[in-house]
């Protein structure tokens, strides 16, 4: 992952770098430092991962896929309560699910201050927060008042939205494709059961449909049901969010659009001007031919 024989802007390489820190007398006094005004050994702050494993210490982040996360997701792991965590390490949890396009819409029914409130258990599914829908909002809000329910470890969440470091609970974001780009994600109902499975042993994840409330076969609901009505971008977005949007979902959408491909973006760009240009071709050869 790293070439450590690469030269610097000092015309040293890493390596060279490297070698004169652990050596330095800089180095020295910082460790010195360190012992003596907080009683803290250097090296108990940061640990060879071989060490940290022999002391019980894990990954952070686990990436599910799954149905409703085909390209991926992203969840703090170490933040779910660990009194809802099985004795195997692992988190299982299946759920009705509570389908929102605003964070307000939901932080309102987490209050209680709607007609259908969030309930223990429930599975909050909060769509087109993604870049196309809003520039990809972070969701802290919602996390937070989740946090400060008395059943909120017996709540999750999952998102196309994404989540900053401090959220905490059972937090699925960033989930790939996002709802307005076509993500099955949008095809989620109010009252389908969504099963979610996180291992914090070995950092594998699923997060599914597994029921729709009108007993459709949930593979089939998801390749047959359309985007959630009524679902669109939210008004007054930037124009350079937009653009920054469309660009990424070019590239490959919230996962794939992450790699700064420039050969890739221009070829679909093209492609798409192509096709576009025949569209227009053939419609106009049918307007002659009607004439």
């Amino acid at each position: 992952l790293w070439n450590a024989d690469e030269k610097t802007v000092t015309g040293l390489t890493w390596n060279e770098l490297l070698d004169q820190w652990q050596n330095s007398e800089r180095r020295e006094v910082c460790r010195d430092r360190l012992r003596a005004a907080d009683g803290v050994d250097p090296d108990e702050v940061i640990l060879p991962p071989a060490i940290a494993k022999e002391r019980g210490l894990t990954s952070t982040v686990c990436f599910p896929s799954g149905n409703l996360c085909p390209e991926g997701s992203v969840i703090k792991a170490t933040s779910i309560d660990p009194t809802v965590i099985d004795d195997d390490g692992v988190y299982r949890k299946r759920g009705r699910a509570r389908v929102f396009s605003k964070e307000s819409d939901a932080i309102a029914a987490v209050k209680g201050q709607s007609e259908k409130p969030i309930e223990a258990g429930d599975v909050i599914v909060l769509i087109g927060r993604g870049p196309i829908g809003c520039g990809m909002e972070e969701t802290y809000q919602i996390t937070s008042a989740l946090k400060y329910l008395s059943f909120g470890k017996h709540v999750a969440l999952v998102t196309d939205a994404r989540f900053s470091g401090v959220s905490t609970g059972a937090c699925v974001g960033h989930v790939g494709p996002e709802a307005l780009a076509g993500g099955p994600i949008g095809r989620v109902r109010d009252g389908d059961t969504v099963e979610l499975i996180i291992d914090r042993n070995t950092l594998d994840g699923q997060v599914d449909l597994v029921a729709t409330v009108d007993g459709i076969d949930p593979v089939e609901a998801l390749r047959t049901r359309s985007i959630a009505e009524g679902l669109d971008r939210d008004e007054n977005i930037p124009d350079d969010t937009r653009l920054w949007a469309a660009l990424q979902q070019v590239g490959g959408g919230s996962w794939g659009g992450c790699t700064y491909d420039v050969d890739k973006i221009i070829e679909t760009l093209n492609a798409g001007q192509a096709a576009l240009a025949a569209k227009t071709s053939d419609k106009s050869q049918e307007e002659v031919n009607a004439k």
